[in-house]
C-alpha cells in the first residue's frame, strides 16, 4: 500500500511541474533593447559562447550576459529570440539540441 501511495505523490508532484512550466509565459508590449557590452576572451580551447538572454524577473525581463560552455557532443545551440504574437512579445530561452 505505502508503494502505491508514494507512486501517486510522485505521479502527482510530477503533473504540477509540468504544469508550471506552461505558465511561464510572459508577454510584454515591444521588445527590450539588448544591451551593448564586450565579450570577454575564451577562457580555453573549444570553449563555445552562449549568447545572452532575457529572464523575467519581478514583473520585468532583465539581461542575462553570454558565457562560455563546453561544446556538448553532436549538439547545436540554438539561440533565443523574441516571438511575436497577438498578446504581444515573449522569450523563447535557447537550447542545446
Amino acid at each position: 500500500m505505502k508503494t502505491i501511495n508514494k507512486i501517486g505523490i510522485m505521479l502527482a508532484m510530477m503533473g504540477s511541474l509540468s504544469l508550471s512550466s506552461c505558465a511561464s509565459d510572459y508577454y510584454v508590449a515591444d521588445r527590450p533593447v539588448e544591451p551593448v557590452y564586450v565579450r570577454p576572451v575564451a577562457p580555453y580551447a573549444n570553449a563555445y559562447w552562449v549568447p545572452g538572454e532575457w529572464v523575467w524577473r519581478g514583473n520585468r525581463y532583465v539581461y542575462r550576459n553570454g558565457y562560455y560552455a563546453r561544446p556538448r557532443a553532436n549538439r547545436v545551440y540554438v539561440q533565443g529570440a523574441w516571438v511575436h504574437s497577438n498578446r504581444g512579445y515573449v522569450w523563447r530561452r535557447g537550447h542545446w539540441r
